[in-house]
């Protein structure tokens, strides 16, 4: 069974947010198999999907970003899923907006839900995929003011384009591995 996080923060205030693009992620996942997100046996919310024959449990931690390691260490329990069975899409400040990186384990690089996952697993090996979310290399006078704030209406068109090949991305790797899902994705989405 595999494991797919999406990172992001649970009140409405954050919806279409870039922090939450990880939730945005995973809903377009579970929207493809028309499936529904319900509450999970921790603080989380997740839904199941069958792809290629293997289960997979789309999940989006309740607990805020910065303790998302609870939620996951949650599930992995309860669903006792391995730590090389899991799959976390977050957004990443450092990168540009439209760019995605996967990869099989790694630091935090600053992302703090990362950070906490990492943390609460005791590893950094475990798979994700970064969607950037930075503007032309701008100065940013607040960190947290810009990855809670709203995606603009040029932000949200690119993002329309990017969704889809998260998704995409993250059944290759259900599908195929890590390695596969690496080599297939890892490049400009347009």
């Amino acid at each position: 069974m595999k494991l797919i996080v999406g990172l992001g923060n649970p009140e409405s205030q954050y919806t279409g947010t870039r922090h939450n693009i990880g939730f945005d992620v995973v809903e377009t996942i579970a929207a493809s198999f028309g499936s529904v997100f319900s509450r999970g046996k921790g603080k989380y919310l997740f839904t199941k999907i069958l792809h290629n024959r293997k289960s997979v449990i789309l999940l989006k931690p309740m607990t805020y970003m910065n303790l998302s390691g609870h939620a996951v260490i949650a599930a992995m329990n309860f669903y006792k899923i391995e730590r090389n069975n899991i799959f976390v899409v977050c957004d990443d400040l450092n990168l540009p907006s439209g760019l995605i990186r996967i990869r099989a384990k790694g630091s935090a690089g600053g992302q703090n839900g990362l950070k906490h996952i990492i943390e609460c697993l005791g590893s950094e090996e475990f798979a994700r995929l970064r969607i950037g979310i930075r503007l032309d290399d701008q100065p940013l006078s607040s960190f947290s003011s810009f990855v809670l704030g709203k995606f603009s209406e040029a932000e949200k068109a690119v993002m329309e384009k990017v969704k889809p090949v998260c998704r995409d991305a993250a059944l290759d790797y259900v599908s195929n591995g890590i390695e596969h899902c690496m080599n297939n994705f890892n490049k400009p989405v347009f």
